[in-house]
């Protein structure tokens, strides 16, 4: 775990006083490239370049907004986690029977499957990064991927009918290469600039859950074991990591179309996933009663803890002095010079987006930043 920053790099390096997940609201340009591509009215290299100029406007519109770090809005994806899966090796692209049910809704009937052993290599997104280091300037270019951990969940456990493939012989040599394909994508990520990557996952937001926890129990699967499983895969996957490459994780309860799948404080994970990954900060989802209090943050060592207090989900305005209380809240747990702020998720986890417009959106990042100025003066 690195401990070197001293409160004046605070502003400097990430995770920053005022930050955010990573995606943004489609534009239209977008929505409307892709469907002429479904409808093979123009080439992958036109939409290529549609995405581009977009990502160029987004780009500047963060900085204007106040942000050190900035991201392509996850503009290419459909979905934050099972693009980034696709295009490892192993890994396909499937057609289920059913979305995955959020509260009320459900999203696309897809997800991802084993087809051969797991591994990284030309993979797309490095392209994609590329891009968005070249338009981020001095600005932080933020990379986001969903974590090793994540990729284990949506083949083995989200998967009820999964069954260990003839080419691996045992759970753990699954989860070793797992580990070691992350290692493969760190590193391809830092050689190809990136300083500052975000881990995302939703399966802390399952084992933070009651009802889900005991779901898993049910099925002979034991929440804690699970939970300790994956602080040891995700420790392992970032053991080589350079010592200038902050990596974060950002934990979900679901984010589609303003919705979500799971409800719990941290307190059932705190203790394993706070005190035991080695890891340089947390976005924490706390917008809402469904992510409980701040006392499972006693478990915080030295991290970031990113609060999540603004949420991307409406478009209704918090209230700069009850973000600043709440903040006054947290840091009863964990000291101040700990702290930052941001959204509790991106606003478009997939290219559905959430229940907001594109100002709601930007006035939501607009406050972000005055705040967290506000109070790290």
């Amino acid at each position: 775990m690195k401990t070197e920053k001293n409160t004046a790099d605070f502003w400097n390096k990430p995770p920053f006083r005022a930050d955010h997940v990573g995606s943004f609201l489609r534009p239209e340009s977008i929505k409307k490239a892709r469907k002429q591509l479904q409808n093979k009215e123009i080439t992958p290299d036109d939409l290529r370049r549609v995405e581009d100029e977009a990502i160029r406007h987004l780009v500047e519109k963060q900085k204007q907004c106040g942000l050190k770090a900035v991201t392509d809005g996850e503009f290419r994806r459909s979905w934050w986690h099972l693009d980034f899966f696709a295009g490892l090796e192993g890994i396909q692209k499937t057609a289920t029977s059913k979305g995955f049910v959020f509260h009320g809704v459900h999203t696309k009937a897809e997800s991802v499957e084993l087809a051969g052993p797991v591994g990284f290599s030309n993979h797309p997104m490095l392209r994609d990064f590329a891009f968005l280091k070249s338009c981020a300037g001095e600005h932080t270019a933020k990379m986001t991927i969903p974590s090793p951990a994540m990729l284990h969940f949506v083949l083995a456990i989200r998967n009820e009918q999964f069954t260990l493939p003839n080419f691996y012989g045992s759970e753990s040599a699954l989860l070793d290469d797992i580990a070691n394909t992350y290692k493969d994508a760190l590193k391809a990520f830092y050689d190809a600039g990136c300083r500052y990557l975000q881990l995302d996952d939703t399966s802390w937001g399952a084992l933070c859950s009651a009802e889900q926890r005991a779901a898993l129990t049910k099925r002979g699967i034991d929440p804690a074991a699970l939970a300790a499983k994956y602080v040891s895969l995700v420790n392992a996957a970032i053991a080589d990591r350079p010592v200038d490459m902050t990596i974060t994780m950002h934990i979900c309860r679901g984010n589609f179309r303003s919705t979500w799948f799971s409800s719990g404080g941290y307190e059932p994970v705190a203790q394993e996933l706070f005190g035991r990954a080695r890891l340089d900060g947390f976005f924490l989802e706390y917008d809402s009663e469904r992510a409980g209090d701040f006392t499972p943050l006693r478990h915080m060592r030295d991290q970031q803890v990113v609060l999540g207090l603004v949420s991307s989900k409406t478009g209704t305005m918090e209230e700069r002095d009850a973000i600043r209380a709440r903040i006054d809240e947290a840091a009863q747990t964990v000291p101040l010079e700990q702290l930052c702020l941001s959204p509790q998720c991106g606003f478009s986890s997939t290219e559905e987006g959430n229940m907001l417009t594109e100002e709601e959106q930007w006035n939501k990042i607009r406050l972000v930043v005055e705040v967290a100025e506000s109070v790290w003066k």
